[in-house]
């Protein structure tokens, strides 16, 4: 009897541990590759631990990579067959080939209504109806000011309507008077470039929608003044002369410690500045300089896409309706302190409680009032597939004209050069 009892145990045994076998073996493993400006990539991973708990068949990895590894390499991972199922990116429209389309996989009607204004954001064209992933945030460009460093220089802060001349002339006197190491420290961007190139006139764009004749007076007429801020020492050497090509370089860190008079960066920036600039000092979000044409940032976001190489569609379209479910993508807003792109969110208002300072509070109303008044122009660029060839070009030979390794003229024929020659592929 005792043997019998043995033996039905073992028995039970084995069926228990290939029960656990079999259902360890159904369990499906994502990865979402994550780049983050404070902690986006932080709050998902806990939001994702709920998902996980209700959904135990399903496993995500977050992978956290500087988002120089999503700009240069996650294309390359993508050709080369060894892409996640997910990721983070910048680069909305002009990655739409290595999209998923997730219609098929979730509440489409859920995300149409609520996601109408930045869904044609990561589309191929205008013919294009999927849904291939959502806005983990809207961003909006523009300057941040170090005002401590005014009081202390007794230089008056320009008033709304200044132009980025009148910036440039107070950022030059407080950085002489204060003896500060830059006077205006500006992400090596084309993104960033566009929207003063806007302000300043430029179209980017002819008749038919085609960026033909990108080097307009516009385009000029910022160009050189990048140019002459460089070679006055308004503008430092370390970010746009010091790197290559179209890489990216940002200010962020020699606005932090107090080098730059002001920050030509973006909405992005504000939880991190909240964070590691605590009492150094006092910050603001100045109203948008104005150029000789407006005064309009560029738009711009980040955006969690799924991507077609994954083996697993359904459980891509799983989380991703469980991260924008209402009260999880309101409280992801709110955690990373964002504006969001879910309009029955926008619509009800955020409450960021004491997470946001006052500093803070007052640059995402700056930013949002800023949004309102962006050029058509410059939505346009912002949703055109290849605005990055456009992005890029900018910034190489830009770059090329400040360090004096190209003149301005050589510098304009090549960006155009560049733009057409990716318009053919």
């Amino acid at each position: 009897m005792a043997k019998h009892i043995a033996t039905t145990g073992v028995i039970a045994g084995a069926l228990l541990s290939l029960v656990s076998t079999a259902a360890s073996a159904e369990t499906v493993t994502l990865r979402y590759l994550c780049y983050q400006d404070a902690d986006e990539c932080d709050v998902t991973r806990d939001l994702l631990d709920r998902f996980e708990k209700q959904n135990p068949d399903i496993k995500v990895i977050v992978d956290k990579v500087a988002f120089s590894v999503i700009r240069d390499q996650l294309e390359t991972r993508l050709q080369a067959g060894e892409g996640p199922d997910m990721a983070r990116t910048t680069t909305l429209a002009g990655m739409n080939r290595w999209y998923l389309d997730l219609t098929p996989h979730v509440n489409a009607a859920y995300w149409q209504q609520n996601f109408a204004a930045s869904l044609p954001w990561m589309r191929s064209g205008p013919d294009d109806k999927g849904i291939y992933g959502w806005l983990t945030q809207i961003t909006v460009t523009g300057p941040f000011v170090n005002k401590t460093l005014f009081d202390q220089a007794g230089v008056a802060l320009p008033k709304a309507g200044a132009t980025w001349d009148d910036w440039a002339k107070a950022a030059a006197e407080v950085q002489k008077k204060a003896k500060t190491y830059s006077g205006i420290a500006m992400d090596r961007s084309g993104h960033r470039f566009a929207g003063l190139a806007v302000s300043y006139g430029a179209k980017y764009f002819d008749a038919a929608g085609k960026p033909t004749a990108v080097v307009d007076d516009g385009f000029k007429a910022l160009a050189e003044r990048m140019v002459k801020w460089h070679a006055d020492g308004i503008m430092p050497p370390d970010i746009w002369p010091g790197a290559s090509g179209a890489k990216w370089k940002n200010g962020a860190d020699m606005f932090i410690n107090g080098d730059a008079v002001m920050h030509i960066s973006g909405s992005w920036m504000i939880q991190r500045y909240q964070t590691d600039i605590g009492d150094k000092f006092e910050w603001i979000v100045p109203p948008q300089p104005c150029g000789s044409a407006g005064c309009s940032a560029m738009p711009g976001g980040a955006g969690m896409v799924a991507l077609k190489g994954t083996k697993h569609p359904a459980q891509v379209g799983k989380v991703m309706d469980f991260l924008v479910s209402e009260p999880i993508i309101k409280e992801y807003y709110q955690r990373t302190v964002q504006i969001p792109a879910h309009s029955g969110v926008a619509a009800k208002g955020l409450d960021y409680g004491a997470k946001v300072g006052p500093a803070a509070r007052a640059a995402l109303k700056q930013f949002t009032a800023d949004f309102a008044k962006i050029s058509p122009i410059a939505h346009k660029l912002q949703a055109y597939p290849r605005n990055l060839s456009i992005f890029n070009a900018s910034v190489n030979y830009v770059a090329q004209a400040i360090t004096g390794t190209l003149t301005t003229a050589q510098a304009y024929a090549k960006i155009q050069e560049e733009i057409d020659n990716a318009e053919k592929k």
